[in-house]
């Protein structure tokens, strides 16, 4: 079949022998360096990668973090809101009571001025009737002697039995 001849063998040597001299002086160390840089970008780039992931890592503990500060703040901010709410209708229901508190006793004063402003009032007519119709009853019985001696002895009568 196929038979190998010592010359080609030979010559297939030597050339190979060449072609890998001439590969190892000028195409193996770029090659080889072109590797070796191929494998430091490719490890720069996992370390990179590796460093983005534990810094996404980090951002997103920081935002939770934030969002757990902001969340509470919020609710804070939601208590101390109710509670001024709260603190003013209270104090307006306190001020409202003491306004009224204040014209109803405002009004039982007032009240009370007319009620006994109305009684002296009333006082003074009744006064001034009874001292109009005494004036008349004592004109009109008085005119004659007699009657002013027996209402004297009367009068006087009263004052010793009081």
């Amino acid at each position: 079949m196929i038979t190998t001849d010592i010359g080609t063998i030979f010559w297939t040597t030597i050339g190979f022998g060449i072609v890998l001299f001439i590969l190892g002086k000028f195409a193996w160390k770029p090659v080889l360096n072109i590797l070796k840089e191929r494998d430091n970008s490719i490890e720069s780039a996992l370390k990179a990668a590796e460093v983005a992931r534990e810094e996404m890592a980090q951002l997103k503990a920081d935002n939770e973090k934030v969002f757990a500060e902001a969340k509470l703040e919020r609710d804070n901010i939601l208590k101390e809101a109710k509670e001024i709410k709260d603190k003013m209708i209270e104090e307006a229901k306190e001020l409202a009571t003491k306004e009224a508190n204040k014209m109803i006793e405002t009004a039982r004063k007032n009240f009370k001025l007319e009620k006994e402003a109305a009684i002296n009032e009333i006082k003074d007519q009744v006064t001034n009737i009874s001292v109009k119709v005494a004036e008349k009853i004592l004109k009109h019985k008085l005119s004659e002697y007699n009657e002013q001696k027996e209402l004297m002895d009367k009068f006087l009568k009263d004052i010793k039995l009081n």
